[in-house]
């Protein structure tokens, strides 16, 4: 893949985690639902309640949609990223009531009519666009009582709202190519849901089992 830096958001997610193999990479196991990156630790997919239907917004390489489709779950999983997405519908092909859609998160909501039970983003879409345009579009989009839950990482201390990134292919690149993380706090999310006509709000922080890295904010509610 080229090393270029990319000069579109699309781009940026095309990038974002290269093969890390030569030839053909194993796919995730996929044993566990994870909301904060670390494998086994914090909750799993009894956050979601037990929904005949699931929507997945920014899967990556798909773990947590595959593990719930292996429950029987009918799941759409949503990303940004053509290269992504291809790789997702490669590793999960063989699994059954699993589509992979490219596509930016708010459009997909703006176009696709169908409702889903629960909707959900791990470090995905939800902490990446402006929840004032994303949320009224996951309230039309989950059946009455539906769970919307979403995880990123713990924001530092004042950093709140739309926060820009660095790292790779962003640092000294601003002019070109600028992307933003919403992080908030758990009081301040639990404010944003309700704005939008969210209930049965439960916002936390599960701290990282290494104390000096930070925590993960797990988010819940249900759709009126």
């Amino acid at each position: 893949m080229s090393s270029a830096a990319p000069l579109t958001a699309a781009e940026y997610w095309d990038k974002y985690r290269p093969y890390r193999s030569k030839g053909v990479q194993p796919r995730p196991a996929a044993d566990r639902f994870e909301w904060t990156g670390i494998p086994g630790h914090g909750p799993g997919a009894e956050v979601l309640g037990t929904p005949d239907s699931a929507l997945d917004l920014g899967p990556a390489e798909g773990e947590n949609a595959a593990f719930l489709a292996r429950q029987g779950i009918k799941v759409t999983a949503v990303d940004f990223s053509a290269v992504q997405v291809a790789r997702a519908r490669a590793f999960w092909a063989d699994l059954l009531g699993l589509e992979f859609v490219h596509a930016e998160a708010c459009a997909f909501l703006h176009e696709d009519p169908r409702q889903w039970d629960a909707i959900y983003s791990t470090w995905g879409a939800v902490w990446f666009t402006d929840p004032d345009d994303l949320f009224p579009l996951i309230a039309k989009r989950l059946t009455p009582g539906g769970i919307f839950a979403f995880s990123h990482r713990e924001p530092v201390t004042g950093h709140y709202g739309a926060q820009q990134m660095s790292g790779k292919w962003l640092e000294g690149r601003e002019s070109e190519l600028t992307l933003h993380r919403w992080q908030y706090t758990t009081v301040q999310w639990a404010d944003i849901l309700k704005q939008h006509g969210f209930t049965d709000i439960d916002a936390q922080s599960l701290p990282a089992p290494d104390t000096a890295a930070p925590g993960t904010l797990i988010v819940r509610a249900r759709a009126a």
